[in-house]
């Protein structure tokens, strides 16, 4: 079984934003199942070494006997889910020595994956960034072992159960009719939409705007909804706003960005295709290019209803 969406799921155009896999989540803990899952001749896995994804002769799904030649556990691989062509999983490799890898980030970057494996490539990517630092248990310190098909970790010492986490982040550009917010951090070559994690006891529109408070001393207030996006860098997702703004002056009080500027609506396209350097804007994997573009074509109105 494999899941559909909605031609208006705005976050499906994105890169990591689409996984059509069955995760059987209420069966994790079926360990017969989980054993025929590995068995299964067309189960295939991705293979991370540290934080990058392998490859060989352009692919990126390697079956069990591959997986285990290039040192893989495979009983203890991480089962993402069932697809159309056979069960999924992610595993770690213990080194990458004379192996071709690649960061995700530049497979996204230069379409070498389908939407449909992007997504469960960040999800393995995520599962096994978690696994690698979550290997002692943060109650004891005892050391943990694998549950639920790669979803749980367990302490034989205290009892303890960790489950995997994902960040949530706000990013989001504040508008004021033809113009927008966009900041530039000092490692970037690009202008973008300003973004931050949220924090504890916080709303979504809360957040975006104390973010977009710290980071431009602009003022904010009603806030729309437009798509999210996974984004396995470690394990984030990113919530898509836009807000408008009450106030107009630029003044950062956080001094993250080496510089923040309000852009007007009409000099977005060039920025966006790359013909404004060095005012250039994230690439279309990014949910901050798809915040941008919505706004240079749709302007003001994304405010009525974020789409």
């Amino acid at each position: 079984m494999t899941l559909s969406y909605p031609l208006v799921d705005v976050s499906a155009q994105m890169a990591f934003g689409v996984n059509r896999l069955d995760r059987m989540s209420e069966r994790r803990d079926d360990a017969l199942l989980l054993s025929s899952l590995r068995r299964d001749p067309q189960a295939r896995a991705f293979l991370y070494a540290g934080a990058q994804i392998v490859t060989k002769d352009g692919g990126f799904l390697f079956s069990k006997s591959e997986a285990e030649a290039l040192g893989a556990d495979w009983a203890t691989t991480t089962f993402l889910g069932q697809s159309e062509d056979g069960p999924l999983f992610g595993a770690s490799i213990p080194e990458a020595d004379g192996l071709e890898t690649k960061s995700l980030r530049s497979v996204a970057l230069e379409a070498e994956l389908p939407l449909d494996l992007l997504g469960p490539a960040a999800q393995a990517s995520a599962l096994l960034v978690w696994h690698r630092t979550h290997e002692f248990c943060g109650r004891c310190g005892h050391r943990t072992t694998l549950g639920e098909a790669g979803y749980r970790r367990e302490c034989p010492n205290c009892g303890a159960q960790h489950f995997p986490r994902t960040d949530p982040v706000v990013i989001m550009l504040a508008i004021d009719g033809e113009r927008c917010v966009l900041g530039r951090r000092a490692n970037m070559s690009f202008y973008s939409s300003l973004a931050g994690f949220m924090e504890p006891g916080e709303t979504i529109e809360a957040a975006v705007r104390r973010e977009i408070w710290e980071e431009a001393g602009v003022a904010t207030g009603r806030v729309v909804y437009h798509a999210s996006q996974p984004w396995p860098f470690p394990a984030n997702l990113m919530i898509g706003c836009f807000a408008e703004a009450t106030s107009f002056e630029i003044d950062p009080r956080d001094k993250e960005l080496e510089d923040v500027r309000w852009f007007d609506r009409k000099d977005l396209p060039s920025m966006l295709e790359g013909r404004n350097p060095p005012l250039a804007v994230p690439g279309a994997y990014s949910i901050a290019h798809y915040l941008i573009k919505t706004y240079a074509e749709r302007g003001s109105e994304v405010l009525v209803n974020g789409r």
